[in-house]
C-alpha cells in the first residue's frame, strides 16, 4: 500500500511549535514534506510608491528564519525543501513529483496572499488534490468568537469587551518528534538564497538592536523576557520607552513571520502570573496580543479597504504626494529631532518603538499633510516586524480613516518628545550632532536663545535644523 503523502507549505508560520498545519498533516498522512518557497513577487518587487516590497532587513530576517527552520527539521530527522519561484507553480510540481494528496498551509487573508492560495487551490482541484487551511497568526480562533467575522465590532474597546472575559484561548498544539519524515528520497532539496540574490547588499547593524531571525531565537527571547529577566511585571510602565532591549517584549519581530506563536506567549504569560502574580503590566501584554487579533479581523472583514486611502471609513483624508517633503521625513532630515531620531533608527535597524511609530506617522500625516499610504508603504518596506493588517490598520487609525472613535487623533511632537525622552538620550544616541546640546534644548535646538555655533556642534544635522521650517 502506497504511503499517504502531504506537503506542509510554510508561509508566515516559520516554526515547529504550535503549528496546526504540521499537526493536521501528521493525522492525515504517513509522509510529510516541509516546503518553503521564496516568491520573487514578494522579495524582488516594489510597492506602488517605488519602495522595495521586502527591504533588506526583513529579507535577511526571513532568510535566517528559513535557515533555522531547516536546521530544526534536520535535527528531527527530516529536512526543508526550498524553492524559488511562484508558489502556486513550485508546489504543484512537488505534488506531481511525489504524488502528494494534500497541501497543508496557514490561510492568509490579504489580497496578494489570497491570490496565490486561490491559484494553487484551483490547480490542486484540477489534479484531484486538496489544499487544506489551518490557523496560526491569531490568539483566538474565529470559530470561537461570539460573532461572525463580518460582524466584528469596528472599535477595539467593543471587541475587547465582547471577547476577553468570555472566550477561552486554546492551548498550543503538542507535536511529537516522531511526526517528521526522512526525506532522503528527495534529491533536489534546494538551496537557501543569499541576500544578494534579492538585490540587496550585505549589511551589519552597528547601533541599536540586531534581531536574529528564526524560531530558536524567538524561544530564547521568550525565556529571556519571562524567566531570566522577569520583565512582564513592569511592561506597562516601560513600554513607551525608546532605548534598549528590555523596555518592551520585542515579540512582534518574531510574531510577524510566525517564528513565535501568540498562543505560546499567552500560555507562558499565564504560567508567569501563576508563579509571580498578575498586575496591570502582565495584563497589558495580553492586551497588545488582542490588538493584533483585532487588526487581523479588520483585514478579514474589510478586505482591501484597509489598503486604500479612504480606509475602512470610506472617507478621503486628503494628503498630498510631495516627494521632496516625504523624503525629508523618510531620511530623518525634517529638523525635528524626535522625528528624525526615530526615522534614523528605522533606516539603520529595521525597527522602531511603538511610541516612535505613532509619532512619526502622525507627523507625516497631520503636520506635513502627506498621503498616509506613502508612509505605510515605507514601513512595509523597512520594518522587520511588518504585518499587513497591523501595519495598515495602525496607519488607518492614525490617519482618521480607521478604528478610532475620536475624529481627530493628533500627537503634539514637542510635548511627546519631552515626555518620553525628557533628557534627549534617545535623540542624542541617534543624532550625535546634537550630543553637546543642553537637555532642555535638544528637542528644539532652533529655539535656543544662544546660537547653535556656541556649542561647536557638527554641521551635518544642525545646518538642517537651522534652515528648516518648524512644523510645530
Amino acid at each position: 500500500m502506497n504511503p499517504k503523502v502531504s506537503i506542509v507549505w510554510f508561509r508566515n508560520d516559520l516554526r515547529l511549535h504550535d503549528n496546526e498545519a504540521i499537526y493536521e498533516a501528521s493525522i492525515a498522512s504517513d509522509v510529510i514534506i516541509p516546503v518553503y518557497v521564496f516568491d520573487p513577487r514578494v522579495f524582488m518587487s516594489f510597492t506602488k510608491f517605488g519602495f522595495p516590497k521586502t527591504g533588506k532587513y526583513r529579507a535577511q530576517f526571513i532568510i535566517e528564519s528559513i535557515i533555522d527552520l531547516k536546521t530544526s527539521l534536520q535535527s528531527k530527522g527530516s529536512d526543508l525543501i526550498v524553492r524559488i519561484g511562484n508558489p502556486e507553480d513550485e508546489l504543484m510540481n512537488l505534488v506531481k513529483d511525489h504524488k502528494a494528496s494534500w497541501i497543508f498551509c496557514n490561510r492568509e487573508r490579504t489580497q496578494e496572499e489570497v491570490d496565490v492560495q486561490d491559484a494553487l487551490e484551483k490547480s490542486m482541484w484540477s489534479f484531484g488534490r486538496e489544499l487544506r487551511y489551518s490557523r496560526g497568526k491569531m490568539l483566538y480562533y474565529t470559530a470561537d468568537l461570539p460573532f461572525p467575522v463580518t460582524h466584528t465590532p469596528d472599535t477595539f474597546t467593543t471587541f475587547r469587551k465582547e471577547v476577553e472575559k468570555f472566550i477561552p484561548i486554546r492551548k498550543p498544539f503538542e507535536i511529537p518528534d516522531d511526526t517528521y519524515s526522512n526525506l532522503d528520497f528527495i534529491e533536489e532539496k534546494g538551496e537557501i538564497p543569499y541576500l544578494e540574490d534579492f538585490g540587496h547588499e550585505p549589511f551589519t547593524i552597528d547601533k541599536g538592536i540586531a534581531f536574529a531571525g528564526g524560531e530558536s531565537e524567538a524561544l530564547r527571547q521568550l525565556d529571556y523576557y519571562f524567566d531570566e529577566k522577569k520583565l512582564p511585571s513592569r511592561y506597562k510602565k516601560t513600554r513607551n520607552q525608546l532605548l534598549g532591549r528590555d523596555y518592551s517584549t520585542k515579540f512582534s519581530v518574531w510574531l510577524a513571520q510566525g517564528c513565535l506563536s501568540p498562543k505560546l506567549i499567552y500560555d507562558r504569560l499565564k504560567k508567569y502570573e501563576s508563579q509571580y502574580g498578575s498586575n496591570d503590566s502582565t495584563y497589558w501584554i495580553f492586551f497588545e496580543l488582542l490588538w493584533r487579533d483585532f487588526f487581523r479581523l479588520m483585514g478579514k472583514k474589510h478586505l482591501n479597504q484597509i489598503f486604500k486611502k479612504e480606509g475602512i471609513l470610506h472617507e478621503d483624508p486628503g494628503g498630498k504626494e510631495d516627494q521632496d517633503l516625504f523624503n525629508l521625513w523618510a531620511t530623518g532630515k525634517t529638523g525635528i529631532p524626535f522625528i528624525d531620531a526615530n526615522m534614523i533608527e528605522l533606516n539603520e535597524t529595521g525597527f522602531m518603538s511603538n511610541r516612535g511609530r505613532q509619532n512619526v506617522a502622525s507627523f507625516l500625516v497631520k503636520d506635513l499633510g502627506i498621503n498616509w499610504l506613502m508612509g505605510a508603504e515605507y514601513f512595509e518596506s523597512l520594518l522587520i516586524d511588518y504585518d499587513p493588517c497591523s501595519n495598515y490598520g495602525n496607519w488607518n487609525y492614525i490617519s482618521g480613516v480607521g478604528n478610532d472613535p475620536r475624529d481627530s487623533r493628533y500627537f503634539n511632537i514637542l510635548s511627546q518628545a519631552r515626555r518620553y525622552d525628557p533628557k534627549g538620550a534617545f535623540i542624542k544616541y541617534w543624532i550625535p550632532a546634537l550630543d553637546r546640546l543642553p537637555d532642555n534644548h535638544v528637542h528644539a535646538p532652533d529655539l535656543m536663545d544662544a546660537t547653535i555655533s556656541d556649542f561647536n556642534l557638527e554641521k551635518d544635522y544642525v545646518s538642517n535644523v537651522v534652515s528648516s521650517d518648524r512644523w510645530l
